[in-house]
């Protein structure tokens, strides 16, 4: 199956005849550069947020990617990995971006059904297709091990024997010369219920995706198992339709990858009007959740983290609060806000301090942290900006004291993504919140500060 694997925010060109090769780009079929072209241009003219964008690149027409990871599928079946820009700068090649990407896909809500690590480590030497189709493939025969579901359905038929309740007008119409039938209506208990008809048809079309041989040869075993369940010929009903009640909750994780493959927004698909597309996850969602499981971890006893604050407004206008303040994280001690922390998935370079670079950061920012820390820590405290660590970034820049809230600080903090944790400033200043954090040694670089020079 043919594909190619890129990172963030790269671009594709159409491949030209003859010349395979375009210039250091990452080349496409024409059709597929076509296809890519014509989903950017319909979610700019709906105003969506786009997965993908038209732009320009030496002179050439292109498309960007932007900040979702995961997997596109062509109508054709040529397939787009995209890889975190973080693997580029972290080592490892694709490997490590890709066992780094399911790894934090652990930690995103509505995801948590890559869970076995065998999917890290097939990761580092399979498309992220075939390990979402393993994955899904091992929950369904971790079902089948345990044998299928069945359940009572009202069913009516013509029988030989009499069962439940004789459909009279049915019965005189179809049987009135053949005494040996019986039109009945009565319960049978039988495996033909929605959630194997979702696997079943789930299980179809993933052997349809899969290039490879042992996921192919799984499939068709597991097919089997399904042969006397038809496949779901209406996924939005049965999914409607599911029940995970008592003896049902094995089922949970398949059903969620079977939502996955059937969905009318996959981009596997290749169609349908969609935000973002069902195997595409956008990185800053996925960045913010992880923060969340590991750091929850590193905080002292007995501080709490919540997530998705949004209990202040920035203004308020005709009797109604306008704009919500809703910081990524709040550390809080008995409901007292102690610490607001926002994560943000930007690559910085801590030897750009001077000049107009100002490490990578962004003004708005810093303006957003400011209205948090205003409204929920009365303008005393620290608040903190969370990027992921590089081997540009690799230590806590020095602090940022508001000028006009001397009470508050900002701190810009960097956070190891293989070791999960936050990377406190080398003095201590946030040891009061957080216990066993991964510090780096303030060494002068020739081009950028040190803390101890603050």
């Amino acid at each position: 199956m043919a594909g190619i694997t890129i990172y963030e925010f790269e671009a594709l060109v159409a491949m030209a005849p003859g010349a395979p090769d375009a210039g250091g780009l990452h080349s496409v079929p024409p059709s597929v550069f076509a296809w890519l072209e014509s989903q950017a241009l319909r979610a700019a003219e709906a105003g969506e947020s786009a997965w993908v964008r038209v732009t320009q690149r030496r002179g050439r027409r292109a498309v960007q990617v932007t900040s979702f990871v995961g997997v596109i599928r062509a109508p054709d079946g040529f397939q787009i990995e995209v890889l975190p820009k973080v693997g580029k700068s972290i080592g490892g090649g694709d490997a490590q971006a890709r066992r780094l990407l399911v790894e934090m896909l652990r930690c995103l809500g509505g995801f948590r059904h890559v869970q076995t690590d065998s999917a890290k480590l097939v990761a580092t030497h399979m498309p992220l297709l075939e390990v979402f189709i393993g994955e899904f493939l091992r929950a369904v025969e971790h079902i089948v091990k345990r044998s299928l579901r069945s359940d009572y359905r009202l069913r009516q038929d013509n029988v030989f024997a009499l069962r439940g309740k004789l459909q009279m007008a049915m019965h005189l119409r179809q049987n009135l010369c053949r005494q040996d039938r019986f039109f009945a209506e009565f319960d049978e208990f039988s495996t033909n219920r929605p959630e194997n008809r979702l696997l079943h048809a789930a299980l179809r079309r993933a052997l349809s995706w899969t290039a490879a041989q042992a996921h192919q040869q799984l499939a068709r075993e597991l097919c089997f198992v399904f042969a006397e369940v038809p496949q779901s010929e209406r996924p939005a009903v049965d999914f409607s339709r599911v029940r995970l009640d008592r003896g049902m909750g094995h089922y949970a994780d398949a059903l969620a990858w079977a939502r996955l493959i059937l969905g009318d927004e996959s981009p596997l698909t290749g169609a349908g009007g969609h935000r973002a597309p069902s195997l595409l996850f956008p990185m800053e969602a996925v960045f913010e959740a992880y923060v969340a499981k590991h750091l929850a971890r590193q905080l002292v006893h007995p501080l709490a983290l919540r997530t998705q604050a949004r209990s202040f407004s920035l203004v308020r206008h005709l009797e109604q609060d306008w704009f919500r303040l809703k910081p990524d994280l709040l550390v809080q001690e008995a409901g007292k806000n102690r610490l607001v922390l926002d994560t943000k998935w930007k690559l910085l370079d801590d030897r750009k301090a001077t000049g107009g670079d100002k490490y990578g950061l962004d003004q708005g920012d810093f303006y957003q942290l400011h209205a948090y820390g205003q409204s929920y820590l009365d303008g005393q405290g620290d608040v903190v900006l969370i990027f992921p660590r590089t081997d540009a970034f690799d230590r806590a820049l020095p602090v940022f004291d508001f000028l006009k809230s001397k009470g508050l600080r900002l701190w810009v903090l960097p956070f190891c993504l293989d070791e999960r944790e936050l990377v406190l400033p080398t003095d201590g200043s946030l040891d009061v919140w957080f216990s066993a954090g991964h510090r780096k040694p303030a060494i002068a670089r020739p081009d950028g500060p040190s803390e101890a020079q603050l």
